[in-house]
């Protein structure tokens, strides 16, 4: 893979777009698992707190950017990880584990709404709550890289570099 200073213009829309939706897709899920009751078993879901359509199109939206985020990683390149020894390694998998839950929480809510199996709800739920988890401590290495270690590395994904 090429490595780069900083990341795209491109590369840090995708980054914050894909944020945005994933926490709003977070918050904004109480009631999927009435609204799937509801669809499975083929009738019309009333007194939802929300409009599982919303949930599920946000849902293939992170789908769909995550994978031009991750072939644009691929094709463009990226900075080397943050950090050397043990700290590189754990940001080298943090990031892994992120793609990796960024794909399979939305390909496992959509073979649960689309698919309608029901078995595989448990499982995005599951996965939902790693990702928030895996991004929250994703957040909180970059505030630290930011404001205790000083190097600057959260500027990487607030300003493009070459």
């Amino acid at each position: 893979m090429i490595q780069r200073i900083g990341y795209s213009g491109t590369q840090i829309a995708l980054h914050w777009a894909i944020a945005v939706l994933i926490l709003f897709n977070y918050i904004y899920s109480e009631g999927m698992g009435d609204a799937l009751d509801a669809r499975l078993e083929g009738i019309p879901a009333t007194n939802l707190e929300i409009n599982p359509q919303i949930h599920v199109w946000v849902g293939v939206t992170v789908l769909v950017l995550s994978l031009i985020r991750l072939a644009l990683r691929q094709t463009r390149g990226v900075p080397e990880a943050g950090g050397t020894g043990m700290m590189q390694l754990a940001a080298t998998w943090g990031h892994r584990l992120l793609y990796a839950l960024m794909i399979l929480v939305p390909v496992m809510g959509g073979l649960t709404w689309f698919g309608r199996i029901e078995a595989t709800g448990d499982i995005h739920a599951l996965l939902a709550n790693a990702l928030m988890i895996v991004a929250g401590g994703h957040a909180l290495m970059a505030i630290y890289h930011q404001f205790v270690v000083r190097d600057g590395l959260l500027n990487r994904m607030t300003r493009p570099g070459n």
